[in-house]
């Protein structure tokens, strides 16, 4: 993989925003993008060693290495560089703590942000940076 692969909830609407935040952030395309519920996520998802039927998870794949939850999140704000990979200094709090806060947030984003009924379909533009 040369790029990072981002696996996020496909019909999370938090997890959209997200996925659009990084899309503007991020004009050179250094990402990629699968939702988790897709072919490719859960093939990754199982290379991988994670759940796949647990969707509460934001998953960065990188060099063959992969992060979730907070320490994924973190890792990408870090590689948009500029203003974002300040954010990275939270990496220094212990990540049971970042994790609590990421899942506590992960467990109630339908009830806040809404759900989708199906998966984001790219633009024809965006379309070759999603699996």
């Amino acid at each position: 993989m040369e790029k990072p692969i981002l696996l996020f909830d496909g019909v999370c609407n938090l997890c959209d925003s997200i996925v659009q935040f990084i899309i503007k952030a991020d004009p050179e395309g250094k990402f990629m993008f699968a939702s988790l519920q897709s072919e490719k996520g859960q093939e990754l998802l199982k290379k991988f060693g994670f759940p796949t039927e647990n969707f509460d998870s934001f998953v960065l794949i990188d060099q063959e290495k992969s992060a979730e939850k907070s320490t994924a999140a973190l890792q990408v704000l870090k590689k948009l560089g500029g203003f974002w990979q300040l954010f990275y200094i939270f990496i220094l709090i212990p990540k049971p703590i970042r994790d609590f806060v990421y899942e506590m947030i992960a467990k109630n984003r339908y009830r806040f942000f809404g759900k989708k009924d199906s998966c984001l379909i790219p633009t024809p533009e965006l379309k070759a940076r999603f699996f």
